[in-house]
């Protein structure tokens, strides 16, 4: 019996309905669970900067596909909250850029071990090998969709 492929419309609809169960389950068990000290904006762009150091608003706003306004406004709630720091382009560029401060960094890492926490008890009867493939299997979801978008994402290295 061949493998399912993408023109395969059962596997098709069962992978969009299982998507959304996923993007149900994911933020308000994993993400929202008590102890997290980010709200989500934060924890995501926490998350670029940690990969991607330093950004302008600019390249932040094309990054996440959002109005520069938008991240404008979520940056500078960071800002107050002592979570990134305005610094000099390092290329020398007029504009100021954005990098995390070692407080924010502090917290994404302290958010993070929650949310391997979190994932961690779903998959705790999970074979390794069963998680390093749904892993690879997500990650060239994801690589797919930056593709479409043609927005790539960077990766750490243990991520890649």
């Amino acid at each position: 019996m061949p493998e399912p492929g993408p023109a395969d419309s059962d596997a098709l609809t069962r992978l969009v309905f299982e998507l959304t169960l996923l993007s149900r389950h994911f933020p308000a068990s994993l993400l929202r669970r008590p102890g997290f000290q980010l709200d989500r904006s934060a924890y995501l762009l926490l998350t670029r900067l940690e990969i991607d150091s330093p950004l302008s608003l600019r390249e932040l706003s094309e990054a996440f596909q959002l109005d520069i306004s938008t991240i404008n406004r979520q940056v500078g709630a960071m800002l107050k909250q002592g979570l990134v720091e305005r610094v000099p382009d390092p290329e020398g560029g007029i504009a100021r850029k954005i990098q995390a401060s070692a407080k924010g960094l502090e917290l994404v890492a302290a958010d993070r071990e929650q949310s391997n926490e979190g994932i961690g008890a779903v998959v705790a009867d999970w074979k390794t090998t069963d998680i390093a493939q749904l892993s690879l299997l997500v990650s060239r979801f994801n690589e797919s969709i930056e593709h479409i978008e043609d927005n790539p994402w960077p990766r750490p290295p243990w991520a890649r």
